[in-house]
């Protein structure tokens, strides 16, 4: 959790830090982030880092925190399960994405960094509280986005494999031993 001293730092120098979070991790993995370049990007002191953040994880999840703030902000999460709905969202989210400022931090993130943080940084109680269909929609909507930012060559085919998908879950249940519908 970001800490009070940086909550508490000027627009400008809050600005500086989240600016040279979002440099690092657009071009290192967590792994491979270091606080070294974050502070000299910043013009802050080390110490100072710590200060702000408990370590580079804490300061990676308060960047994508703000990423997935600023791409979903027309989104809601208490719809009603629509198939078309939730495909434009993905199809929303992919050009948004590739048109933001995040782009680089959004690939890294599902090609790389998604797995590497660990489980108290998920939204676990918002995902119980989901319908299954919507639950399903968003596990699907988070693979073929990762899918098309790993490989936009397969873009069209992976939408069309999303949307039939979605299709699916609309109509019901499948029976996946025997390829039936229930």
């Amino acid at each position: 959790m970001v800490k009070a001293t940086f909550k508490n730092l000027p627009k400008e120098k809050k600005d500086r830090v989240t600016a040279a979070l979002l440099n690092e991790f657009s071009h290192h993995t967590l792994k491979d982030a270091q606080v070294a370049r974050i502070v000299k990007d910043a013009g802050i002191a080390r110490g100072a880092f710590y200060k702000y953040f408990n370590d580079l994880t804490d300061a990676y999840c308060y960047l994508f925190r703000i990423a997935i703030k600023e791409i979903h902000s027309d989104m809601s999460p208490t719809e009603k399960y629509d198939p078309q709905v939730l495909y434009d969202r993905v199809l929303s989210f992919l050009d948004k994405t590739s048109h933001s400022k995040y782009e680089s931090l959004i690939k890294l993130h599902v090609t790389h960094n998604e797995t590497d943080l660990p489980a108290t940084y998920s939204n676990a109680q918002g995902l119980l509280n989901m319908s299954p269909e919507l639950w399903s929609a968003m596990v699907l909507s988070h693979e073929v986005i990762g899918e098309v930012l790993s490989d936009p060559d397969d873009e069209k085919k992976e939408l069309l494999r999303f949307k039939k998908s979605l299709e699916i879950l609309k109509k019901g249940q499948i029976n996946v031993f025997s390829n039936k519908r229930n």
